[in-house]
């Protein structure tokens, strides 16, 4: 089977940092009701990301052991494969249906891509040599991450047009941006030089960091995913011992936030949460078979 480029729609390098515990105490107990997404004859789903309608994107390992990019409405499948390049991922989908993702380039770097009217492009940060989008709101603004010439790691957004914006945390050493909802609160997960991770909310519309910590409670390690138009945020996290899980953080931008963790009871080695929308449907991906198996899930709650 062949090894994933990205094993989260945060990106592999966002994996390597830590972070403290947090203190605030858990929520209450919320139930997750969890179903398996899965292409068939595909060696691996994973589903990253869904809009309003229900309709599911991610990536698939066919037969052969190669990637290709996905949309799922209901069981029909549509393989998305941008003809640029290799390895296609996509990791969001919009009201309109526009998906954004990243695809491998000619130059073996990660290009980050639109689709729109069956019709790929690429999104180009000014002064990247590795693009990532991860995120689309309604309004065709989008959110990701990328590399320049000197390996340093920045947040973009974009509003479909001409404007590029870099989103860096003030005296962090990286920055990731990773979701977008249709009130232009974006979710970043960033680190310091001594190599502390935290997630942060950010609002595109005023260009500020609305709050800087936003970590989920007890994780060793957690990344802020997608977030939905109430501001609540879905995680993947990862326990003391190496597992990881999902969260979901309801009215993030408040003071009363609160955090409710889940797992997929068929994700013996892991679950990774990783889409939400506005009707409290989260998507993600588990791993079976000793972390060899993924396989998407969607979950009601």
């Amino acid at each position: 089977m062949k090894t994933s480029k990205m094993m989260l729609r945060v990106a592999g390098f966002i994996l390597l940092f830590t972070i403290a515990a947090a203190t605030a105490a858990d929520a209450p107990t919320l139930t997750f009701k969890f179903s398996t997404v899965q292409v068939k004859n595909a060696q691996d789903t994973h589903v990253y990301g869904v809009n309003n309608a229900g309709v599911m994107v991610g990536r698939y390992v066919d037969s052969a052991g190669i990637d290709h990019g996905m949309k799922l409405v209901g069981n029909k499948l549509t393989t998305l494969d941008d003809p640029s390049g290799s390895d296609t991922f996509c990791y969001n989908i919009n009201s309109a249906n526009v998906i954004v993702g990243t695809y491998t380039n000619s130059s073996n770097n990660p290009q980050a891509f639109i689709y729109q009217n069956k019709h790929f492009g690429d999104i180009k940060p000014t002064g990247a040599v590795a693009s990532y989008a991860f995120d689309i709101n309604d309004d065709g603004f989008v959110i990701g991450t990328y590399i320049d010439s000197a390996g340093a790691i920045h947040g973009f957004l974009w509003n479909g047009k001409k404007m590029y914006k870099t989103v860096d945390v003030p005296g962090a050493s990286y920055t990731v941006a990773s979701g977008i909802n249709n009130n232009r609160l974006i979710t970043l997960n960033w680190g310091d030089s001594a190599g502390n991770a935290e997630s942060a909310l950010y609002s595109g519309k005023t260009y500020r960091i609305i709050k800087k910590r936003l970590n989920v409670p007890g994780a060793v390690g957690s990344n802020a995913n997608s977030i939905d138009s109430a501001g609540d945020v879905v995680y993947s996290w990862t326990d003391s011992t190496g597992l990881h899980h999902g969260a979901l953080c309801t009215e993030c931008a408040s003071p009363g936030r609160k955090y409710y963790k889940f797992h997929d009871p068929k994700g013996t080695n892991g679950t990774y949460g990783d889409g939400i929308n506005d009707h409290r449907l989260i998507v993600g991906v588990y791993f079976t078979n000793g972390g060899a198996t993924a396989e998407g899930f969607k979950a009601t709650y």
